[in-house]
């Protein structure tokens, strides 16, 4: 299933639900609710949170290559956290500099 976020200030982030519900628990926001919002005034404080995680997730691929444990070499790993929530970080700059709220579900 596909959980898409929208505001006025850019276009939709459409993301697969079991990402949604990891940048929503970054969010502070139920991750089992299937709509929701982002008011104004909570968008600095989710612009944060969600910078830290991504900062969080971007310093495990930072470390030399023979300080990282094998298993995280694996080929084909897939698509990380950080590059899955950039665009989302960007719809919530987008907003707050807009001063637009964020939905989903909705």
């Amino acid at each position: 299933m596909l959980i898409i976020f929208k505001s006025a200030a850019s276009g939709d982030v459409i993301t697969f639900e079991k990402n949604a519900r990891q940048i929503l628990e970054v969010l502070g926001k139920d991750r089992d609710d299937g709509k929701g919002i982002v008011t104004v005034e909570q968008l600095p404080g989710a612009i944060a949170q969600l910078r830290q995680a991504i900062a969080d997730d971007l310093a495990t691929y930072m470390a030399p290559l023979d300080e990282v444990p094998q298993s995280t070499l694996a080929e084909g790993e897939g698509v990380s956290f950080h590059q899955r929530a950039t665009p989302m970080l960007e719809l919530l700059e987008r907003s707050l500099a807009e001063r637009v709220p964020v939905t989903w579900g909705v």
